[in-house]
C-alpha cells in the first residue's frame, strides 16, 4: 500500500500552500520537504535498503508521511517545517524502495518466463502507476465530499476572473484574496481520515508485503565494515560519474517541474482562482483517474511500441497544453474545461513516471538504489526550483520556463536512447540454483543455470 504514498503528498501539495498560504507558510513548507528529500537522496536511500531491505524502509517511509498529517492537525511554523522535513527524509528512501522492488521482482519474473527484462519492469510499472494514482481519485474524492459540507464557500466577484490565468503579471500577488479557507473541524476530520488510512497502509505492508531482499540486506549487516559503509554512503554520488545518469538530469527534473505546476500553479491560478478551492478536489479526481488508467496502459503498450514514441506523445500533449494555458483566460462559465487540462496532463505524466522509473531500471540494473535515489534527487530539485520561484515571477514566465525545461529534457533524452542504441547496457547474468534429484552417485546436488536478461 505504499502506493498511497505519493497521491496523499500531492493532495497535501494542492491544498496546503491554500490552506496555509499565510505568510507563505504552505509555500515554505513544501520548499523545506523537496529540500530536505534533496538532501537526503544523496545518502540515506542506499544506506537504509541495504541495511532493512525495501519491505521495511517502506515501513518506517509511510511512518514519515503519517507525520505530515498531524503536523496539519495543528498548523504553525514549528509543527509544519518539522513534519515537512521528517516527510523529507522518508520520501527520499520510499520512492527508491519502492522502485527497487519493482525492479527486483520485474527481474526475477523476467527470468522465469524468459522474457526480456525490460519489458516485465515496464508493465510493473504501469500496474504499480495504475493503483497508485487511482489513490489521488479516492483522496481527493474524500477532501472534496468533506470541504463541501463547509458553510463559508463564498462567490467569486466578476472583477476578481481578470487575474485568473495568465493575463496579468500580478496574478500571483492577488489570487489568495479569492481563496475562502474551509472551517477548521473539517481540516481536521481530513487530516484524520488520512491518518487512518495511513496507518492501515503500515500494518498491510507489515504483515502481506513479501521480504524479497531480506536475506541480501541480513548479509550486508553481518558482513558490512567501514568500506562497505563508505562505498554505499557515496553510492548515489559515484553514479554521478556515468554520463548517462548526467545526461538524464534534465528529464529527471523535468517530472519535477510539470508535476509541481499542475498541483501548484494549475490549481491555485486557475482552478481557486476562478471556481474556488472546493473545485481542486474535483479537478485532480479527473487527473488522477485519465493518470492511473494511462499508466497501466502504457506500461502494458511499451512492449510494442518502445520507450521512444510514448515520450514524444507526453512532450507533445504537454507542449500544446502549455501554449493552451498562456491564451486561456478561466471563466466559471467554461467548467468543463477546468477538467480538460488535467486529464491531459494525467496522459502525459503517466508516460513521465511509468518510463522515466523504467528506463532508470534499465540503464542501471546493477546500482538500482543508487540510480533511484538519483532520480528522487534530481525530481525533488524541479520541485524545489518551481517552489522557489513560484511568488516572485508571473505565470507565463513560469509557463515558458516550462517549455524551456522540456525541449531540454527531450533532446538530453535522445542521446540516452541513441547511446543505448549504439551501445547497449552489458547483459547480466542471474544465476540461479535448482535442485535436482541424484540420479548417479557423481550428480552434484545442485545445477547452476545462467539466465541472460536483456537489460
Amino acid at each position: 500500500m505504499q502506493e498511497s504514498s505519493r497521491a496523499k503528498k500531492l493532495k497535501k501539495t494542492n491544498h496546503c500552500s491554500s490552506l496555509n498560504y499565510e505568510d507563505g507558510m504552505g509555500v515554505i513548507s513544501l520548499s523545506v520537504l523537496y529540500g530536505t528529500i534533496i538532501l537526503s537522496s544523496m545518502f540515506l536511500p542506499p544506506i537504509m535498503i541495504k541495511n532493512l531491505g525495501c519491505k521495511w524502509t517502506i515501513f518506517v517511509s509511510m511512518a514519515c508521511y503519517i507525520s505530515y498529517s498531524f503536523g496539519n492537525l495543528f498548523p504553525g511554523w514549528a509543527s509544519l517545517i518539522t513534519t515537512s522535513a521528517i516527510l523529507g527524509l522518508g520520501g527520499s528512501t520510499l520512492w527508491s524502495a519502492k522502485c527497487t522492488y519493482l525492479t527486483i521482482s520485474g527481474n526475477d519474473q523476467a527470468e522465469k518466463e524468459n522474457k526480456k527484462g525490460q519489458d516485465v519492469i515496464n508493465q510493473y510499472f504501469g500496474i504499480f502507476f495504475l493503483i497508485f494514482q487511482s489513490s489521488a481519485v479516492w483522496g481527493n474524492l474524500m477532501s472534496s465530499l468533506i470541504f463541501r459540507q463547509d458553510s463559508n464557500v463564498a462567490e467569486i466577484p466578476e472583477e476578481n476572473l481578470q487575474y485568473c490565468g495568465a493575463a496579468l503579471c500580478d496574478e500571483n500577488f492577488t489570487t489568495t484574496g479569492n481563496i475562502t479557507l474551509p472551517e477548521q473541524n473539517l481540516v481536521n476530520i481530513l487530516m484524520g481520515c488520512y491518518i487512518g488510512v495511513g496507518v492501515l497502509a503500515m500494518a498491510l505492508i507489515a504483515i502481506f508485503l513479501d521480504n524479497i531482499d531480506g536475506q541480501a540486506a541480513k548479509e550486508f549487516r553481518k558482513n558490512k565494515g567501514s568500506q562497505s559503509f563508505c562505498n554505499t554512503f557515496l553510492a548515489t554520488f559515484r553514479l554521478l560519474k556515468d554520463k548517462r545518469q548526467l545526461i538524464l538530469i534534465p528529464l529527471t527534473m523535468y517530472s519535477g517541474f510539470e508535476q509541481s505546476f499542475l498541483s501548484g500553479e494549475y490549481t491555485k491560478n486557475y482552478v481557486t482562482c476562478a471556481l474556488g478551492i472546493h473545485f481542486v478536489g474535483f479537478v485532480m479526481i479527473c487527473f488522477g483517474a485519465v493518470n492511473s488508467l494511462s499508466s497501466y496502459i502504457f506500461g502494458r503498450l511499451a512492449q510494442y511500441t518502445g520507450r521512444t514514441a510514448l515520450f514524444c506523445l507526453a512532450a507533445v500533449i504537454n507542449l500544446s497544453s502549455v501554449l493552451a494555458l498562456l491564451f486561456w483566460r478561466p471563466h466559471p462559465d467554461q467548467l468543463p474545461v477546468f477538467f480538460v487540462f488535467p486529464a491531459l496532463w494525467g496522459v502525459a505524466d503517466a508516460v513521465w513516471q511509468t518510463q522515466t522509473n523504467a528506463l532508470y531500471a534499465t540503464l542501471f540494473t546493477k546500482h538500482k538504489e543508487a540510480a533511484f535515489a538519483n532520480y528522487r534527487m534530481w525530481e525533488s530539485l524541479g520541485f524545489v526550483i518551481a517552489f522557489a520561484y513560484s511568488t516572485f515571477i508571473c505565470l507565463s514566465t513560469k509557463l515558458y520556463i516550462l517549455i524551456a525545461v522540456l525541449v531540454l529534457s527531450m533532446v538530453t533524452y535522445f542521446w540516452v536512447e541513441y547511446n543505448e542504441y549504439k551501445h547497449p547496457t552489458a547483459q547480466v547474468n542471474v544465476i540461479v540454483n535448482i535442485p535436482q534429484k541424484k540420479s548417479h552417485k557423481d550428480m552434484p546436488e545442485t545445477v547452476n543455470i545462467i539466465a541472460q536478461t536483456n537489460l
